[in-house]
């Protein structure tokens, strides 16, 4: 039992861990070599059904008409281009500047939009999932426009259009935040037998974010290690992902907490598709600019890894504190004079 509670305590790091710690051993066994192109086919199958699988449950403890556009969301959006831009700055106006691939890092981790698990950590935390998924789709659809216009300018890459590079990002966000975003729906509105079993799955969507956290972070080791960029580059990318993983979670929870929803707004910001933000540095920058997404999965899922430990220990302090007071209670009752009844 012991064993079994410490594992649900600390389900993000031990899934951090596995999924490192597994891809060097099996990188490391040779007979398992004839495997590998297997294994990635398998990795690229099960990775987005995962997410999909996780979103799907997730979204069926969303009443679709609790979603709609909010003023924090505007906010969080102009931080998130505003920054974006500014970062971009410094590359339109001095193209061969050394430091050419932090700065893109950085912007990748800026735009890059609202993590689909973010919204099983929001509601393990106790924030508001369904702000929080308004969001992440208004997000979506906002980077979509906004990294095609700005990405040319930093980085010109002549076989990508505005319309292609739109079309393309679409492609890669569609299918894994509407599709299960729809389905939820379509069991909520035809199955409601179904969709109350569904509701009453508590954690599954949040052990099925585990598994892809483990995946994810396999993925991350490897992009790491098989990168060829000069370790003072890499050091400086994984810093500037580090401070861009610091101020969005801070940002964000400083506006949620003007909107009553501090968790929803560290989440929505703070959190990011680390699985899309290695994509679009190895599509539209370089493979080097990619490992900014790498660096960023280890962080913001430490820091998740840091609130779950704290939303626990607060919840075990309440339920002292809520059993201490049930006991005075019940000894005031006992002892009350019989005369005084």
């Amino acid at each position: 039992m012991k064993l079994i509670r410490f594992i649900k305590n600390w389900t993000l790091p031990i899934s951090m861990f596995t999924g490192a710690i597994g891809y060097f051993i099996y990188v490391n066994i040779p007979f398992l070599e004839p495997t590998k192109p297997f294994v990635n086919d398998l990795v690229r199958i099960l990775q987005p059904t995962l997410i999909f699988l996780m979103l799907f449950i997730t979204f069926c403890k969303v009443n679709p008409h609790d979603l709609r556009p909010h003023r924090m969301h505007l906010w969080m959006a102009f931080i998130q281009i505003g920054f974006f831009c500014l970062l971009g700055l410094p590359l339109i106006l001095f193209p061969d500047t050394e430091f050419r691939v932090v700065l893109e890092g950085a912007m990748i981790c800026m735009i890059t939009p609202t993590a689909t698990a973010a919204a099983v950590v929001t509601g393990k935390l106790g924030g508001n999932t369904q702000s929080l998924v308004s969001y992440t789709i208004i997000i979506n659809m906002v980077s979509a426009i906004i990294i095609p216009l700005v990405l040319p300018m930093v980085h010109s890459n002549p076989s990508f259009t505005f319309l292609s590079s739109f079309l393309l990002i679409l492609r890669k966000v569609f299918p894994l935040l509407i599709f299960p975003f729809l389905a939820a729906w379509a069991v909520r509105a035809f199955l409601p037998k179904l969709h109350n079993k569904l509701i009453g799955c508590k954690d599954l969507a949040f052990y099925l974010w585990a598994v892809a956290l483990a995946i994810a972070i396999a993925v991350t080791v490897r992009s790491v290690v098989h990168s060829d960029v000069n370790p003072i580059y890499e050091v400086g990318i994984a810093i500037a992902s580090l401070i861009c993983c610091i101020g969005q979670f801070a940002i964000g929870k400083k506006i949620g907490l003007h909107y009553n929803d501090s968790i929803g707004g560290g989440q929505s910001l703070g959190q990011k598709n680390t699985v899309f933000s290695i994509w679009l540095g190895a599509t539209f920058l370089s493979p080097v600019t990619s490992i900014a997404g790498g660096f960023y999965s280890i962080w913001h899922n430490l820091f998740n890894s840091y609130q779950l430990y704290k939303k626990r220990k607060e919840d075990e302090t309440e339920l002292i504190i809520s059993e201490d007071a049930e006991k005075e209670l019940i000894g005031v009752t006992v002892n009350i004079p019989s005369d005084k009844i």
